[in-house]
């Protein structure tokens, strides 16, 4: 089998295949020296490690070993704490906790050091550049000047895709009105802020925008949400960061700013998941590009990524056309589903966040006025810029 992108989720959807016995290779657009600067996915769901951990033992364990489980979560309102709670046990029982908080540069290279030890071999320069499906199967075309004859192709080849392109379905959906800033922020070592993810509305520190603050191993995410009439460039120059980044965490971690960007999210999906000959399986951000409200996009292409090797190892032993194809159509008819939740729950959030809906503002500030007397109140303070946590209406998928 081929799986297009050596990413989070393709590398999951190569793992998961060779666990169900199946062979399968990794073309890469990308060279392998590519930069992979930025914490990016760092919120790791139980669900996704227990995936990881079933599809190459060890793989979840080694994150959860290397990751960092935040023990409080904490809400301020216009400078004032409205929620505040502490985890004695925050990581759950068992080897498996709820979370794990890491850069991906490092989840990527736990999964480089799983794939070599299944020996999965990675075409690095091999961008798809043509994609013909048929009923027997399909053949890809590579930068690399290759040619591949396969059963079945897996697109996760991002939110630029290829095999999206090639198969003919098209992206559906929007983007956020609002501007976002994405900092890394090192730790200080010798003086580190206590671990816990804060989210501040209207923090008056930074100008009344929407500060959400994580720790992950050996740093920082620092989120800012921008308002009207900013201009994302001013504000991410290095005398502006420095200046958010001291306002919010303390002046000693102003010199510590590793990477910044900014983004306007968008929230869509693919009218298809699979091409008309159930033989091309699209993943990860070439199927869904979601808000990162509720950390739904590393995990839910995960859970994509497994699924997808769940149907093609059902066709590839059952040597049975009609078989593998209704196989597949399960897949693309579980995750579709799955991708409109996830859509839904990260637009909830985004609009609970960048909205000036009246009921909305009514609601929030009627919260954090009670958040003093009425701990749900400070709880759905706490709560809401996330999402909702209720898993979408398909069993084995979790919160995914």
């Amino acid at each position: 089998m081929l799986v297009a992108g050596a990413g989070p989720v393709g590398m999951t959807t190569a793992l998961a295949l060779h666990a169900r016995g199946v062979p399968v290779t990794i073309v890469e657009a990308e060279s392998e020296d590519r930069d992979r600067s930025g914490s990016r996915a760092i919120y790791v769901h139980g669900a996704t490690l227990r995936t990881l951990e079933r599809v190459h033992p060890g793989l979840g364990t080694g994150l959860v070993e290397e990751g960092l489980v935040w023990p409080t979560r904490r809400t301020l309102y216009h400078g004032r704490e409205v929620f505040s709670r502490t985890y004695d046990s925050p990581g759950g029982s068992g080897d498996i906790p709820h979370f794990t908080s890491i850069p991906q540069v490092t989840t990527e290279a736990y999964m480089h050091e799983a794939l070599a030890e299944a020996g999965i071999d990675i075409h690095w320069d091999a961008a798809v550049e043509t994609v013909e499906s048929s009923p027997d199967g399909v053949r890809v075309e590579t930068a690399d000047g290759q040619t591949w004859e396969t059963p079945y192709l897996v697109g996760a080849d991002g939110g630029g895709s290829t095999a999206r392109s090639e198969i003919g379905a098209q992206f559906e959906g929007d983007q956020s009105e609002n501007s976002f800033i994405i900092a890394d922020v090192d730790e200080v070592e010798d003086d580190p802020l206590p671990f816990e993810r804060l989210f501040h509305y209207a923090d008056p520190a930074v100008g009344d925008r929407n500060v959400l603050l994580v720790p992950f191993t050996g740093g920082w995410r620092l989120d800012i949400q921008c308002i009207e009439g900013d201009d994302p460039e001013e504000l991410t120059s290095d005398e502006r960061m420095r200046e958010f980044v001291a306002a919010v965490m303390g002046e000693r971690y102003a010199d510590n700013i590793e990477w910044v960007s900014t983004y306007r999210f968008l929230q869509v999906m693919a009218d298809s998941f699979v091409d008309e000959h159930r033989r091309v399986l699209l993943v990860g951000e070439a199927a869904h590009l979601l808000a990162p409200f509720g950390a739904r996009g590393m995990n839910s292409g995960v859970a994509d990524a497994d699924e997808a090797a769940s149907a093609i190892a059902v066709g590839y032993r059952a040597h049975s056309d009609a078989v593998a194809r209704d196989e597949v159509e399960l897949f693309a008819a579980r995750r579709e589903k799955a991708a409109e939740y996830n859509l839904d729950a990260a637009g909830q959030a985004l609009d609970y966040l960048q909205g000036d809906d009246p009921v909305t503002v009514l609601r929030k500030e009627a919260a954090a006025s009670l958040a003093a007397y009425f701990e749900p109140a400070g709880e759905y303070l706490d709560d809401a810029p996330y999402g909702p946590h209720t898993p979408p209406p398909i069993v084995t998928t979790g919160n995914y």
